[in-house]
């Protein structure tokens, strides 16, 4: 299991490196003197190039997932592990590479599907280490044969509050996307939606006696 885990971490900091590259590229050609906002208008056909690549990226990463594992369950809780540390090494390497971002409070871009999404780095980062917590709970026990049921109930909850954290991006990427500066992040919303989605895990993970 720890082999399992640490070649996980290996596959998702080398991909957060892919990540920061392409990052790098877009950023030389389109922000020479620096990343801020207000956003450069990106041609139509290099933006859908773009949004495609991340469509792609994230079939990548559940293809990879796919065919390691069997069950359903042990596929999305390796899918969400790679996620975030895919996430937390692309921050890494862009700091390492840019000395970018200033601080864990920068704006920044995050996601292109279907609108913009739009927060300060602690945000993705924060939500990225919940997964990785979630996704290594569920993983270890299913390697020991565990296999935790969860309701209709666990899963609307769950979905309601990844609905609340993307609203949470999209309201100021809203903004960003008409040219102009992110000025509020509704953290409240965000911190609503983190917690509420914690919470439920935390419950069903550790009081839930439906366990296979």
């Amino acid at each position: 299991m720890i082999k399992h885990l640490f070649w996980l971490m290996i596959w998702g900091a080398v991909f957060g490196y892919m990540e920061a590259a392409v990052v790098i590229y877009l950023r030389d050609i389109y922000y020479p003197e620096g990343f801020t906002f207000p956003l450069v208008v990106i041609p139509a056909p290099i933006m859908l190039i773009e949004v495609l690549r991340e469509a792609a990226t994230l079939l990548i990463v559940w293809t990879t997932v796919y065919l390691v594992h069997e069950r359903l369950q042990s596929r999305i809780a390796a899918f969400v592990i790679l996620f975030g540390i895919w996430d937390i090494f692309y921050y890494i390497f862009l700091k390492l590479l840019l000395d970018w971002p200033e601080s864990l409070v920068t704006w920044d871009i995050l996601f292109l599907i279907p609108l913009p999404w739009v927060g300060p780095v602690w945000a993705p980062v924060l939500v990225s280490i919940g997964l990785i917590y979630a996704g290594t709970a569920i993983l270890i026990r299913n390697y020991q044969n565990r296999f935790l049921h969860f309701g209709r109930g666990f899963i609307r909850s769950e979905l309601f509050a990844a609905l609340l954290i993307i609203v949470s991006f999209i309201i100021p990427g809203l903004s960003v996307a008409g040219q102009s500066l992110p000025t509020h992040f509704p953290w409240y919303l965000f911190l609503m939606g983190f917690f509420t989605g914690l919470g439920v895990f935390l419950y069903h993970f550790y009081r839930s006696e439906n366990i296979k």
